[in-house]
């Protein structure tokens, strides 16, 4: 377990644990029982690319707690995935489901590589060598994967199919975000990014803002980076710059987003946009004048070295881990309110608890019911952090873990330690 311990990310993590847990009074044995995950699996996967040449990728799969009930989180493919990364994440998970309050633990998984460089036939043969790996720790009762960075529902439907294959039979719940022709929920697609407006909605009606009006950056045009940017724009606010990889684009008047979304389904870049703007970086994007910053890309785009030339009132968190330890102190001081990813991020795995107990179920519910339970939960979760951040004078981010440890110290001394 060593080696897992030597990422940033894990070891910010636990530092916000050690912290929480200290403020929030809880138990030190409850403590030093989440400090670790329960289980880390690696894997190696092997392919037969297009060219008939074999090559091994990485795989992981790391299972943080079940407290609560069976683990649950995403699988991400990127060329920078590393154990320690994916237990950090898999412990992040575990907060994050006890913060909403649904009945699951926390693991992530993920494989090293760029997806942007295999084929849909390649890409396919990793998915299934890789579920046929891990497919003995994983099960609708056991650890329910998801979609991640780098992953999307086709990959979940081969993930299931595989499953499903060695297990004889049709398993629904294996996996979650699925598309809807074979068990998946309406409104999954697009709930992390709704769950994010969701969010930025309450922090701007508790600080007598609303979102009409209001300016926003989003940094990162994937799933929930251009969901966001969508459902924030259909609700009146003004979005001044996007930016996906390559680079973005910015226009202080706002920028068309259904247009825009539109041609980037066509050309998957913003190359060729027939719309008033001017381009600009990822980094020029995170620093901009705006009211609202979203990073919704990957982890540790704002860090000590940017964080005082951060202008935004409020940062939304979309992506996990996007800001560091160090610039979270430096926005603190900076009066700037950082809406943390356990809490902001939190409508993708809530939606995907309510496809899984569809699928247990096998009645399914319109999209208005799904987005409906989802503002419930998430804003539930949202006014529970905040009243706690209010009462006790700490930063967001603290104030989220300290309301799901106490949570999870609940479960786990009525539970016990087995043996005693």
């Amino acid at each position: 377990m060593e080696s897992i311990l030597e990422g940033q990310l894990y070891k910010n993590t636990l530092n916000l644990l050690r912290k929480s847990c200290e403020i929030a009074n809880v138990d030190p044995n409850v403590r030093e029982r989440l400090s670790k995950p329960k289980r880390a699996l690696i894997v190696s996967v092997p392919i037969r690319l297009d060219d008939y040449t074999v090559k091994v990728f990485h795989g992981y799969r790391v299972q943080h707690s079940q407290t609560l009930g069976p683990f649950k989180g995403g699988i991400r493919y990127h060329q920078h995935v590393n154990l320690s990364e994916v237990a950090g994440l898999a412990m992040l998970m575990t907060f994050k489901n006890s913060l909403l309050q649904l009945p699951l633990g926390g693991a992530k998984g993920g494989i090293t590589v760029d997806p942007t460089k295999l084929s849909r036939t390649e890409l396919q043969n990793l998915t299934r060598r890789y579920t046929s790996e891990i497919s003995n720790i994983i099960g609708p009762e056991i650890d329910i994967p998801a979609p991640d960075v780098g992953t999307d529902p086709q990959t979940m439907a081969w993930l299931m199919d595989t499953y499903s294959q060695e297990k004889g039979h049709a398993v629904l719940g294996v996996v979650t975000g699925k598309p809807v022709e074979i068990g998946g929920s309406l409104g999954r697609t697009g709930a992390t990014g709704l769950g994010v407006v969701f969010c930025t909605e309450e922090i701007l009606k508790v600080n007598n803002k609303t979102m009409n009006g209001t300016t926003v950056a989003v940094q990162g045009f994937g799933n929930v980076g251009s969901h966001a940017a969508l459902y924030a724009h259909q609700r009146g606010a003004k979005i001044v710059a996007i930016s996906d990889i390559a680079g973005g684009i910015a226009n202080p008047s706002g920028l068309d987003i259904p247009k825009i979304i539109e041609h980037y389904k066509l050309k998957k870049s913003f190359d060729g946009l027939d719309l008033p703007h001017e381009k600009i970086s990822n980094d020029q994007l995170l620093t901009i004048k705006t009211e609202v910053l979203i990073p919704a890309a990957l982890d540790g785009a704002i860090t000590g070295d940017n964080a005082n030339q951060i202008q935004a009132k409020f940062v939304i968190e979309g992506a996990n881990g996007p800001v560091t330890a160090e610039a979270d102190a430096i926005l603190e001081k900076k009066g700037i309110t950082v809406v943390p990813d356990i809490l902001a991020n939190g409508g993708g795995v809530i939606v995907s608890y309510f496809e899984w107990v569809q699928g247990i179920a096998s009645f399914f519910w319109d999209e208005e019911e799904v987005n409906k339970k989802l503002h419930h939960q998430i804003t539930k979760a949202f006014h529970r952090v905040w009243e706690f951040h209010k009462e006790k004078q700490v930063p967001m981010r603290v104030a989220a873990m300290c309301v799901s440890a106490k949570r999870l110290e609940k479960a786990m001394l009525l539970r016990g330690l087995y043996p005693r």
